[in-house]
């Protein structure tokens, strides 16, 4: 657990009523990584939704057939981990911390049962990781599209 007014001050919850960082606070635990680790690699169960306090973390994506991608680096205060939050059983992508990083992070059963039981808190947290999830896939497109032409361009120089 940790101190509501921590939570307070993190982009995706700004705004959001002392009533419910109080809820989110009881469920919500702080770890630190050093640089250089996998908080989570992709086929991990997903078990933890992600706030990143400092440091700089990585999303990688490995296709089946190629060398990992970085599809999206976070920053203070952005979130990730989200295949827990969605109810999907493994991570889709990886997380790798670039520098020594410290987190918030909630389980997806804890997220769950919260919306569950405080159903404004729940409406808040789900409207604004929606959000989030729209701008990391509109993001990842164009990062895909990049490398694509990237892809092609080396080809037409050969």
């Amino acid at each position: 657990m940790i101190e509501g007014e921590e939570l307070q001050f993190i982009p995706f919850l700004k705004g959001v009523s002392q009533e419910h960082i109080a809820l989110l606070a009881e469920k919500f635990e702080r770890c630190e990584f050093p640089a250089q680790e996998m908080i989570f690699a992709q086929g991990d169960p997903a078990v933890h939704l992600y706030i990143l306090r400092r440091g700089e973390v990585a999303i990688r994506f490995k296709p089946y057939d190629g060398e990992a991608l970085t599809v999206s680096v976070i920053k203070p205060g952005g979130v990730f981990g989200w295949s827990a939050a969605l109810g999907r059983n493994r991570y889709t992508s990886g997380a790798l911390c670039t520098e020594e990083s410290e987190v918030y992070r909630i389980r997806g059963a804890d997220l769950h049962k919260l919306c569950l039981d405080h159903p404004q808190t729940g409406v808040v947290i789900l409207e604004r990781l929606a959000t989030v999830i729209a701008e990391r896939l509109r993001s990842t497109h164009e990062q895909v599209i990049k490398m694509l032409w990237q892809g092609v361009n080396s080809h037409n120089l050969r």
